[in-house]
């Protein structure tokens, strides 16, 4: 259910905010919208905002500066939006730290599923998080100075550190994690990654290993958990409590 959480849509144009805005609402969620990146930080500052689907192509002050100043200025998550041959823009979105990307054009079923989704990963986003005592001990790994659950996603260091993962960063670490000293490729990683789209060519799975590899403070050059395997793919050699 809904429960009534707001999300922002962030796009010029208005047939797309339309059949967006009746999607959500037909699901419960309470919309609003803006056209540009003035009208979103409007509101944003006025109104406790859920969620943004940003589109990636405005004029003028484009998807992608909006995107950067969000990640260093709020913790809203955020969906882009954006052209299905935008291949550049969706790697650099997930350099930059987008939650998912929906493709346009897009069915509402994907939509809800994929908004559905990051909200309910973006509900387990706190300081410290007590789902890694009453979890089942079967869904933790730990390894190093990290104690990560691969059902919550949440990923805290030995000194109760959180690191917030995005959707894409919790899954592909979960693949991994759960099959230790396994090579798996860029496809096999892909594969275990659910309803995903990508092209298994792009670099999607290099931005989001060295994404991973920053927050565990793991050297590409020397790795303690994450190994590159050349010409299969990457291996996690982290210890599984």
């Amino acid at each position: 259910m809904a429960s009534g959480q707001h999300i922002l849509i962030v796009d010029d144009d208005p047939d797309i905010r339309i059949t967006i805005v009746r999607i959500l609402e037909r699901d419960g969620y309470r919309v609003t919208e803006a056209e540009n990146g003035e009208q979103m930080r409007r509101h944003i500052a006025e109104q406790d905002i859920a969620l943004i689907i940003l589109d990636l192509t405005l004029p003028g002050e484009d998807g992608l500066t909006l995107a950067r100043k969000l990640t260093r200025n709020t913790d809203i998550p955020f969906i882009m939006l954006t052209g299905r041959d935008d291949i550049v823009d969706k790697v650099v979105g997930l350099e930059i730290g987008a939650d998912d990307y929906i493709t346009k054009p897009f069915h509402a079923r994907e939509l809800a599923a994929r908004i559905g989704t990051v909200l309910r990963r973006a509900a387990g986003k706190e300081p410290h998080s007590p789902a890694l005592e009453t979890s089942p001990k079967g869904d933790i790994i730990e390894f190093g100075e990290w104690r990560f659950n691969t059902t919550s996603g949440h990923l805290v260091s030995t000194q109760d550190q959180e690191v917030i993962l995005t959707t894409y960063e919790f899954q592909v670490l979960a693949a991994l994690a759960s099959r230790p000293n396994r090579p798996l490729s860029r496809d096999q990683i892909l594969d275990f990654v659910a309803d995903r789209d990508w092209d298994p060519f792009d670099r999607s799975i290099d931005v989001l290993i060295g994404k991973i590899r920053k927050k565990l403070n793991d050297s590409p050059k020397a790795p303690t958990y994450i190994k590159t395997m050349r010409n299969l793919g990457y291996m996690f050699i982290g210890s599984k409590a």
